[in-house]
Formats: structure tokens, sequence, C-alpha cells
């Protein structure tokens, strides 16, 4: 395969341009490990790369931060042409050609081998936000979480972290309560594990209280700004909330009153730069205590190449549920 098709993100007159073009494997950046690419998936920082250019350090570019496919050529005795593989994070599809291409060629430090239990389609429904969720529960259970300590809220619930974090807790034998703001999606969200539903403005400090009813033995929480300022001050005495995004806000309000009266715990979730040993362990729990349940079309949208500009368009507007899976 000497030319292959990729979404390319340009400029051109300082205006942006986002199209499927012909590429040749002379456009590919330098790497260790070149890779034929099954699939990819859409997530919330693919939108912002794509529609407002954040993080794009240099044009043009192949978005697309995750992916999954088969290698057909490596210089790293590492890994061998053959092997089935993901690469998700550090700067692919930000500032090193992504997932969005046929034939994608990366730093061996960055590849993962697929583990045991997962298929190269499973891989992607997860992708980086299969991969959060399961880090955050990793984290959650470090810092001392446990199913008998009472109720674990997960906010932003219908989308891609807040879908498999919901699923994940609940088979591990967690009480779910789950917060969307969708009101149509209770069905879907009782299906994949939750037992209880809030609508998310049931969830949100309005008033900047700082510590309010003891309520969540943890949380994970998808959205930031208020959602994260109202959690913080519902967490029970020793609590955690992992948090990983940004949806909501950047900025959040609050005191050290929580912390120090209740003990709580505030855990950053970062996928970006997760040391690999960390990456491997939590991957290669999502082929097996920490597999979904729900990897199949309940969750999943699947598109072609050609269709990702509509979608990536609609990706900051939040009306996705679940995960959508790009076939190459």
């Amino acid at each position: 395969m000497n030319t292959f098709q990729a979404l390319v993100l340009d400029k051109v007159n300082d205006q942006t341009q986002l199209e499927v073009r012909q590429l040749s494997m002379d456009d590919l950046p330098d790497g260790e490990v070149t890779i034929r690419v099954s699939y990819s998936s859409v997530n919330y920082k693919d939108g912002f790369v794509t529609m407002r250019n954040w993080g794009v350090t240099s044009y043009p570019l192949v978005p697309g931060i995750d992916l999954a496919g088969t290698i057909i050529d490596s210089v790293d005795e590492r890994f061998k042409v053959g092997d089935e593989v993901i690469v998700t994070s550090y700067a692919l599809g930000t500032g090193h050609f992504g997932g969005y291409s046929e034939i994608a060629r990366v730093p061996a430090k960055w590849v993962v081998p697929l583990p045991k239990g997962l298929s190269l389609r499973e891989a992607m429904i997860l992708g980086t936000a299969g991969f959060t969720a399961a880090l955050s529960v990793q984290r959650l259970e470090d810092n001392g979480l446990d199913p008998s300590q009472g109720l674990v809220l997960v906010s932003g619930a219908t989308g891609g972290v807040g879908s498999i974090a919901v699923n994940i807790l609940a088979k591990r034998g967690y009480e779910v309560v789950a917060s969307t703001g969708k009101t149509n999606e209770e069905d879907y969200l009782k299906k994949i594990g939750a037992k209880q539903i809030l609508h998310r403005n049931d969830i949100i400090d309005t008033d900047q209280i700082q510590m309010r009813e003891e309520k969540w033995a943890g949380a994970i929480d998808s959205v930031g700004g208020k959602t994260l300022q109202y959690i913080l001050s519902t967490l029970k005495y020793g609590g955690s909330v992992a948090t990983s995004g940004l949806t909501g806000g950047i900025d959040v309000a609050t005191s050290v009153y929580p912390f120090i009266v209740r003990g709580i715990n505030w855990l950053g979730v970062d996928s970006v730069e997760c040391p690999m040993p960390t990456r491997l362990k939590v991957w290669n729990r999502l082929g097996d205590d920490l597999k979904p349940t729900i990897l199949n079309e309940e969750l999943v949208n699947e598109i072609s190449l050609t269709e990702l500009p509509e979608v990536l368009a609609t990706t900051l507007e939040g009306k996705g549920r679940g995960r959508t899976l790009v076939k190459l």
C-alpha cells in the first residue's frame, strides 16, 4: 500500500480545512513502528483539535488520539510485523499524525500490545475514554473505595468516559448514581448499570456552599466546573473523586474545609502522559477484570472515515451517547 486515505487538518490562507486526502508513505512522520490501522474512535479532545485547533503545533495534521491495528513494519525489536497493537495519548493526533488514517507511523515507546481478552475493535470501542474510565476506577480503589461504602456518582454519564465508568463500576458491585442532562437516556443508563439517575442540574453548585450533606463514597467526574464543586462538597468522610474532564468549565471554587474536615481526596486522572507501566496494567485489566459488559451495538455508533468531519463538528455539542467507532 504505497498510498492510503487519511483525514487531514490543514491551514490554507489562515483558514483551517478538514478533508479526506490521499497520502503516501513519504508523508508519514518519523517513528520506529508502522501500523495498518483497523479502527480509531472519536473523543471530545478530537473535537477540540479539529474544530478549535486546540493543541495543534503544526499543519498539516492527521487527527485522531486513538488507533488500533497491525504492525506492517518495525525497527524496534520489541515489536514484530503482524503484532496487533494499540496507540493512544502522548502527542498522537495533536502534534503527531494520529489515528484517522489507514496507515500510521509512531514512536515505539507509545505502542501497547493488544491485551489478551480484547479484539482490535473492542480496544477502540474503549479507546482513550475507556482507558480514562478504568484508570479512574483504579485510582479510586487505590485510595480505598469499596462497594460496601455506599453510593458512587458518575457525572456526564452518557459520554464515553461516563458510560464505560458506569458499567465498570456496576460490574464490580458498586451502586452507581448516574448524572446526565439527557432526560431521554434513563433506560440506556439503567441498562448499562446505573441504579439511580439524576439530572445534571441537581449536582451543580450554584451558591458556593463548601460543605453539604455527605452523599457519595466516591465519584468519577468528566465535567469539572460547578459540577466538581458540588461533588467536593458532598463526598463522604474519606471519599474520593477522580476527575478527568472540563466540559463544564476549568474553574473550580472550593476551600480547604472538605479536605481537612472530611479528609476527602481530589484525584487527577491523566491519560496523556500516564507512565507506561501503569498504562500497560490498566489496558491489561481492561481485557480482564475491568472489561465492560457493554462492548456491543448498544454502546457503539460505527462510522467511516468520510463521515468523520460531520461527526466531529457535533462532538463539542455534547449530543452523542456512548462511543463512536471509526472503521478504517
